[in-house]
């Protein structure tokens, strides 16, 4: 039986027996990147967001003051540039242009690497800084009357508590990676949509290879999704909170007794 007699289930186990290994290794390459790329975006973001958020010391100097306005200038113009123009744009910017204009022959790891870090660094800054905004400004007023420095506040006080604000949105980017390495088709990149394309245009059958690919999207999404939620539930904790109970200085009350005869308390 040709292919052409097939019917539409017979086509989809048809691709799966012929074609199931570039399609598990494509899945594993847009995990890969994912996975990495959300990683690195992560800690560009950090970076980033610690630099937009901090305040100038009263102390600090007009030099000090402003390297640190032009640094921001700069930061600010990298997270608009690259939150407002598409990642198949920056790919082919990136990945070309390094080549033509600087003559750097970037591998295809590197570039994939490379653009979906630098572009998921960008919304992970925005991310990062309102994380930080939203923690109540008292928190950090107190750090520095207790005579803690900027870094200390940060690394002990206020990421703290921002990770915990920015969890969801760290998934979320995770979720959106696994999807957009789709574009890295464009400079070659073999991951899952360049194996469907690649699939689809061989055998002329769009449908069939796109309901596969789409179901092997859905389990790689799907799957991320529900690790991430039981990671924010750990980080929950549990729904209520009996601290008394471990705390014999809670009980105050009724625990102690006085003694009339030695005039003390037990």
């Amino acid at each position: 039986m040709t292919i052409s007699e097939m019917n539409f289930f017979q086509r989809m186990i048809y691709i799966l027996q012929d074609y199931g290994g570039s399609l598990l290794a494509g899945a594993a390459t847009t995990m890969a990147i994912a996975l990495i790329c959300t990683f690195l975006g992560c800690i560009i973001g950090f970076a980033v967001g610690l630099i937009q958020t901090t305040e100038p010391h009263k102390k600090d100097g007009a030099v000090k003051r402003g390297i640190l306005r032009v640094i921001k200038l700069i930061l600010t113009a990298y997270v608009e540039v690259f939150r407002g123009t598409p990642m198949m744009l920056q790919a082919a910017f990136i990945y070309y242009g390094m080549s033509s204009v600087f003559n750097v022959n970037l591998g295809m790891w590197s570039a994939a690497i490379i653009i979906v870090s630098v572009n998921t660094g960008a919304y992970m800054a925005e991310t990062v800084r309102g994380g930080i905004l939203s923690v109540d400004p008292g928190q950090r007023e107190g750090a520095r009357a207790i005579g803690m420095t900027h870094m200390q506040t940060m690394v002990y006080i206020i990421l703290p508590q921002a990770l915990r604000n920015i969890m969801p949105q760290i998934g979320n980017n995770l979720i959106i990676n696994i999807k957009d390495t789709c574009v890295l088709s464009i400079i070659g990149t073999v991951e899952l949509f360049f194996t469907f394309r690649s699939i689809s245009g061989a055998l002329y059958t769009y449908f069939e290879a796109a309901s596969v690919t789409m179901i092997i999207y859905f389990i790689l999404t799907f799957t991320c999704s529900r690790i991430l939620r039981a990671i924010e539930s750990r980080m929950d904790g549990p729904a209520n909170f009996d601290l008394a109970t471990n705390d014999t200085l809670a009980f105050t009350s009724g625990m102690t007794k006085y003694n009339d005869k030695t005039g003390g308390m037990h």
